[in-house]
């Protein structure tokens, strides 16, 4: 009997059972290839996997995640060197880093970019704590719908419920790390290679340590993504066994 035809008559006999017969009963009763058409191994797999587990492992795995992103934003080159991330020159300056190239002063375009970059590197470190705070306060509500999201729900989550400390945590980290990195020195030498045009090229209200700091989270957030994505896509980057029985069951 296929398993199509078998279905309605399982559904008769649950209802004529009495309580002498649980499902288990029933189950084990029927052919293999009747209980397999009833129990498919990807509900076996979620029904093995309890709540605590489910929580346990997306918090371990937001651990790994949000670890290796700051890890790698944070060394030297963190940003600069990854093209996904690399912080460039704000859209308020892109004319005049086009001038300042096209007049042969690369130099001075380039450690604009670069200053800026390291202010991001210095400021990333302190994102763990918050990132922590997120993962400690995960309620089981939210990591199953981690589990069940798309690639980077658990980056969304971090947005959601750690973002706006991040950024007022960033900020001031910023605003310290260019000064000392020489940002604001970098952008005067601009300023000064434009003469008597600075007044009409120089952009108003450009918040170089708000553009540095929105920049660095965006980058953070990226790699998170990223690594979140290769936890859940990759057996490998799953390197823990409570990593591989709640992400290899999705």
């Amino acid at each position: 009997m296929s398993s199509l035809k078998l279905l309605p008559f399982l559904l008769l006999m649950g209802f004529a059972l009495t309580a002498q017969a649980d499902w288990r009963d029933l189950l084990d009763a029927l052919p293999e290839s009747a209980q397999e058409a009833i129990v498919s191994e990807d509900v076996t797999a979620a029904a093995d996997i309890s709540q605590a587990d489910i929580t346990a492992g997306l918090k371990e795995a937001l651990n790994k995640a949000t670890a290796i992103a700051v890890a790698s934003l944070s060394k030297e080159g963190g940003y600069l060197d990854n093209p996904a991330v690399k912080i460039q020159m704000p859209d308020e300056l892109s004319r005049v880093e086009r001038g300042l190239r096209q007049v042969g002063q690369d130099e001075i375009a380039d450690e604009f970019v670069l200053t800026m970059n390291q202010a991001a590197e210095q400021a990333v470190p302190v994102a763990l704590d918050q990132f922590q705070s997120a993962i400690d306060n995960m309620t089981l509500d939210d990591a199953q719908g981690i589990l069940n999201g798309e690639d980077d729900a658990a980056t969304e989550y971090f947005r959601r419920h750690s973002e706006s400390a991040l950024r007022e945590q960033f900020l001031p980290i910023v605003e310290e790390a260019t000064k000392s990195s020489g940002v604001t020195t970098a952008y005067q030498n601009i300023i000064d290679q434009l003469g008597s045009f600075s007044s009409f090229l120089q952009p108003e209200g450009l918040d170089l340590d708000a553009y540095v700091t929105e920049e660095a989270l965006d980058g953070l957030f990226t790699m998170v993504a990223q690594e979140e994505k290769r936890i859940r896509q990759d057996p490998v980057a799953r390197s823990t066994e409570l990593l591989e029985k709640v992400f290899g069951s999705e």
